[in-house]
C-alpha cells in the first residue's frame, strides 16, 4: 500500500486530498485500488506519510508492530474505522500469532555485512584458487579466509580472533562450524601458509597486476622488526640486535617487505634479529626475482641504511637502477649547492583527488654532474632559508642522498644509474 495525492480545483481554489491505494494484480495487469480517503495530511510532516502507510497496511492484515507503543494512535484508529465501514474486514487468518513484545530477546546475534563484503573481495582476487594451487587443503583455506577478513575488518591477535569469528556470519558464509575454534589452530595455520609463501606471493602479485593494471617498474624495500617477550628458544632467528621498539632486552626478528609504487606487497622475508639492514638487500632482490621476475632497467628504492657501495654494486650487477640514501657525512659536499638558490626547479605534487584539502610540501630540485653520474640536489626551503640562515636550518633539518633511475626524474640523463642528493628542513 502507498499514499497517493489527488487534487481538484473548485471556483479557482485547489483542494488536495490523499488516498490510501493498494496495488492489485488483475488478468489485465496491475491496477490501483483505492482503500479509503485520508483527507488532507499536510498537518503531518511528509516524512511520516510512508510510515503511516506501513502502519495501515500492517493493521489491515492483522500484523501488529513490534516496535510500536502499546497505546494505539488515535489518527490510525480513525482511518481504520473508515476502512472497516467502507468494506467489512475479512476473517482473520489462522496462521497469525500474538507476540508479547516485552518478552522478546535476541541471542547469538552476528554481524553479516562487513564479512560478506570482504568475502566478495576474497573471491574477486581468486585467493581460494591461489591457495589451492599451492597445495593447501580446504580447512587451511577456510581459516586463511577468516583470518584475512579479521585483518581487514577488525584486526585482533590470534588469541582474540576465534571470539570475533564466532560473532560474525562467517560460519554461514563459509559453511564451517567455528564453535570449537581455538587460537592454536590459527597459529598452526600460519605455519602452513608461511611454508608456501613463495608460491602464494608470486601468484597473488600476478593476479593483482592484471586485475589493477599495476606498474612493475619501481620497487620499494624497507625493514622493520618485532620482538618477543619470552626466551624464544624454538626460533633460531630470534636474536638480540638494534631494537626499533627500544627493547634491547628482548629477542627479535627482522621483517623485510618489498612493495610496488602503488603500495601493493610483492614479497616478504624474515631475517635474524641481529643482522644489519644492509645485509638483507641481496636476499630480498633474489626473493623479488623469484616472485615477480626482475627485469633490466627497473628501479629499486631503499633508505640510507642500505646505501653502502657494496649494495649499490649488487643492484648494478643485476642491471637495475636505484634510489638510495647516502650517509649523513656526504652533506658537506653539497653545502654550496644549497646555499646557491639558483637553478632550483619546483616539482609539482598533485593533491589527492579524494582529499582536496590535503597540503603538499614544496619540493625543489637541481641537477649536477659528479663522477660521471647525474646528480640531483633537492630542497623544500625557500631562497631566504637557503642563504643567510642555511647553517641554522642544517642543524634543524635532515639530509638525503638518493640514487635513482632515468625514468624516475624527467631531467635525468640516460646512461649509468643516477644519484640524487636531497635535503629538507624539519617542520618549523
Amino acid at each position: 500500500m502507498y499514499i497517493r495525492k489527488s487534487s481538484r480545483t473548485y471556483k479557482g481554489k485547489t483542494y488536495s486530498n490523499y488516498v490510501l491505494v493498494e496495488s492489485v494484480l488483475t488478468p489485465k495487469g496491475p491496477r490501483q485500488k483505492i482503500i479509503c480517503s485520508l483527507g488532507d495530511l499536510r498537518p503531518r510532516p511528509q516524512a511520516e506519510w510512508l510510515e503511516l502507510a506501513h502502519k495501515l497496511s500492517s493493521a489491515l492484515s492483522g500484523q501488529a508492530d513490534l516496535l510500536a507503543s502499546q497505546a494505539p494512535e488515535s489518527e490510525l484508529q480513525q482511518i481504520l474505522a473508515k476502512v472497516q465501514f467502507a468494506a467489512p474486514p475479512s476473517p482473520p487468518a489462522s496462521d497469525l500469532l500474538a507476540v508479547h513484545v516485552d518478552q522478546v530477546r535476541t541471542e547469538e546475534s552476528r554481524e553479516a555485512g562487513p564479512v560478506h563484503a570482504g568475502y566478495q573481495f576474497w573471491l574477486r582476487l581468486g585467493l581460494d584458487g591461489i591457495l589451492a594451487q599451492a597445495g593447501l587443503g580446504e580447512r587451511v583455506r577456510q581459516l586463511a579466509c577468516a583470518m584475512t577478513l579479521n585483518r581487514l575488518i577488525h584486526p585482533a591477535s590470534e588469541l582474540a580472533m576465534p571470539d570475533w569469528i564466532r560473532s560474525t556470519a562467517l560460519s554461514d558464509i563459509l559453511q564451517v562450524d567455528f564453535h570449537t575454534l581455538a587460537e592454536d589452530a590459527l597459529y598452526r595455520n600460519l605455519d602452513r601458509l608461511h611454508a608456501q609463501r613463495v608460491a602464494i606471493e608470486a601468484a597473488l602479485a600476478e593476479r593483482e597486476r592484471t586485475l589493477f593494471a599495476l606498474d612493475q617498474t619501481v620497487f620499494l624495500y624497507d625493514v622493520t622488526s618485532t620482538f618477543f617477550e619470552g626466551r624464544a628458544l624454538a626460533n633460531p632467528k630470534a636474536k638480540r640486535g638494534y631494537s626499533r621498539d627500544h627493547r634491547p632486552d628482548c629477542k627479535q626478528v627482522l621483517i623485510g617487505l618489498a612493495v610496488n609504487r602503488d603500495g601493493f606487497p610483492l614479497a616478504h622475508e624474515v631475517f635474524a634479529g641481529n643482522r644489519h639492514d644492509s645485509t638483507t638487500l641481496d636476499e630480498m632482490l633474489t626473493a623479488l626475482d623469484k616472485r615477480v621476475g626482475l627485469q633490466p632497467g627497473q628501479t629499486v628504492v631503499v633508505d640510507r641504511g642500505m646505501s653502502g657501495e657494496e649494495n649499490v654494486k649488487r643492484i648494478v650487477a643485476r642491471k637495475l637502477h636505484y634510489v638510495v640514501a647516502e650517509p649523513y657525512g656526504a652533506r658537506s659536499d653539497w653545502v654550496e649547492e644549497f646555499e646557491n638558490h639558483e637553478d632550483f626547479v619546483e616539482v609539482k605534487r598533485e593533491t589527492s583527488p579524494t582529499n582536496p584539502f590535503q597540503h603538499k610540501s614544496t619540493i625543489q630540485v637541481k641537477m649536477r654532474q659528479a663522477g660521471g653520474e647525474s646528480t640531483f640536489c633537492a630542497s623544500a626551503v625557500n631562497a631566504r632559508k637557503r642563504t643567510g640562515r642555511f647553517a641554522r636550518h642544517t642543524r634543524k633539518g635532515y639530509w638525503w642522498t638518493w640514487r635513482n633511475s632515468p625514468s624516475a626524474w624527467p631531467k635525468a640523463r640516460v646512461g649509468a644509474p643516477n644519484r640524487l642528493k636531497c635535503w629538507s628542513p624539519s617542520a618549523g
